[in-house]
C-alpha cells in the first residue's frame, strides 16, 4: 500500500509498505480521505520544535520517524481483530486521533488529555496515520458515521471538533455576539459551530481576500482588518457594545491585540491557533474590562459525536473551501497551504 512517511524536515516520501494487520481490539481501515492540518505543516517544516524528539521512540507508543502523517481521516472498516464487537466490516467512521496520555500528570488528572506532555496522536507520535491507503487503529477510536454523512465530511470531523471545543471554551450562549479572527479551516469551523449554537451576530476578520470571499460565500459577515476599520465593524455588529467572545484562529499577534480591544467588558478571548512567534500586549486591557484569555487545544470524544450529529442535521457545508488532491501530490499540497492557497485540502485515498 502507499503511505506518506515523514523522515525529517521537508522530507516527506510516498512509499510502498506492507498492509497492516489488526490485533486484538483493533480494526483495519481502508482510508478514504485525510485532511492536511496546520500541525502537519508544522511537523513538515519544523519537526525540531516538537515537544518530544521525533527521532527517539515515543515513551508511550514507541513511534518515531519515519512516521506516517495525518490525524484527520475517515474510512471504511475492512477487517476487525479479536474481541471487536461494537464496529463491523463495512462501517464507515471518523477516527479520533488521541491514543495515549500518561494518566498521571496534572493535565490528565484534570481530564485535559490533549495537554498531557506525553500525549500521543495518530499521524504524529503514534503509528497508524491517515495519509495512507490503510491504517490499523483501536476500535475504541472509531466514531461511526450516519448514512447521510459522507466520508469526505467524516475526514473533517477532527478539525471541526477542534473548532467546536474552542467555541465551548468561550462560554458564548445563543443570541450572543462573536468575533472570529482568521478564516482558515478552524476559523470556518468556529463560524459553523457558533451558528449551530444560535450565535447569529458573528464577524469574521481575515486579511486574505481569497479567504474572505470563501467564508462570505457561506453567509458570513467579513471584514479586512488591514484595509478596513475593524473597530467600526465590531461597533456596527454590536451596537457599540463590543463582542461577547472573540476566537483567535489566526495565530498572529495582531489578531490577539485587535480581538482584545473588540471585547465587551467581561468578554472572553479564546486562543485556538498555534502561534510561531512571541507577541506583546498590554495587560491593562484585561484589567480595565475584566476580560480574560483562555486556551483551547484538541477536543474530547464527545466533541466528535456532537459534530457528527450536527453534520447529520446539515449544519456544515463544504462548498468553496474544501479541495481534494491525491496522495502522490501531498508535498505540493503542503507547500501550497504554506503559501496561503485555499482553505482545506483533503487527500483522496480510495
Amino acid at each position: 500500500m502507499k503511505t506518506a512517511l515523514l523522515y525529517g524536515q521537508e522530507d516527506l516520501r510516498v512509499e510502498e509498505v506492507a498492509e497492516p494487520t489488526p490485533g486484538p481490539g483493533q480494526v483495519k481501515l481502508q482510508n478514504a480521505y485525510a485532511g492536511i492540518c496546520g500541525s502537519d505543516l508544522h511537523f513538515f517544516y519544523h519537526p525540531e520544535t516538537l515537544p518530544l524528539d521525533p527521532n527517539q521512540p515515543h515513551p508511550l507508543t514507541g513511534a518515531k520517524l519515519p512516521q506516517t502523517l495525518g490525524h484527520e481521516f475517515a474510512g471504511t472498516v475492512v477487517e476487525v481483530g479479536e474481541g471487536v464487537t461494537k464496529v463491523r466490516v463495512g462501517d464507515r467512521a471518523a477516527v479520533y486521533p488521541l491514543v495515549a496520555s500518561c494518566g498521571e500528570c496534572a493535565a490528565c488528572r484534570a481530564g485535559i488529555f490533549f495537554a498531557c506532555p506525553l500525549m500521543a496522536s495518530l499521524g504524529a507520535s503514534a503509528n497508524g496515520g491517515g495519509l495512507s491507503e490503510y491504517a490499523v487503529v483501536d476500535a475504541s477510536n472509531l466514531h461511526v458515521l450516519p448514512e447521510n454523512v459522507s466520508l469526505q465530511m467524516g475526514a473533517l470531523v477532527e478539525p471541526m471538533a477542534v473548532a467546536w471545543h474552542a467555541v465551548e471554551r468561550s462560554g458564548v450562549v445563543a443570541g450572543g455576539t462573536a468575533l472570529v479572527a482568521g478564516a482558515g479551516p478552524i476559523g470556518i469551523g468556529v463560524w459553523f459551530a457558533l451558528k449551530a449554537r444560535g450565535v447569529e451576530r458573528v464577524l469574521v476578520s481575515e486579511p486574505s481576500e481569497q479567504r474572505r470571499a470563501i467564508i462570505a460565500s457561506l453567509g458570513a459577515t467579513v471584514v479586512d482588518p488591514v484595509n478596513a476599520d475593524l473597530a467600526d465593524a465590531v461597533a456596527t455588529l454590536t451596537d457599540g457594545q463590543g463582542v461577547d467572545v472573540a476566537i483567535d484562529a489566526a495565530g498572529a499577534g495582531a489578531a490577539i491585540n485587535s480581538a482584545l480591544t473588540s471585547l465587551t467588558p467581561g468578554g472572553r478571548l479564546v486562543v485556538v491557533a498555534l502561534h510561531e512567534q512571541p507577541m506583546e500586549f498590554l495587560p491593562t486591557q484585561l484589567m480595565m474590562g475584566e476580560t480574560e484569555i483562555v486556551g483551547a487545544v484538541g477536543h474530547r470524544p464527545d466533541d466528535f459525536d456532537t459534530v457528527i450529529s450536527a453534520m447529520a442535521r446539515g449544519v456544515y457545508d463544504t462548498t468553496g473551501w474544501v479541495d481534494e488532491t491525491q496522495l502522490n501530490d501531498v508535498v505540493e499540497a503542503i507547500q501550497a497551504l504554506r503559501n496561503g492557497a485555499g482553505a482545506k485540502i483533503l487527500v483522496a485515498l480510495g
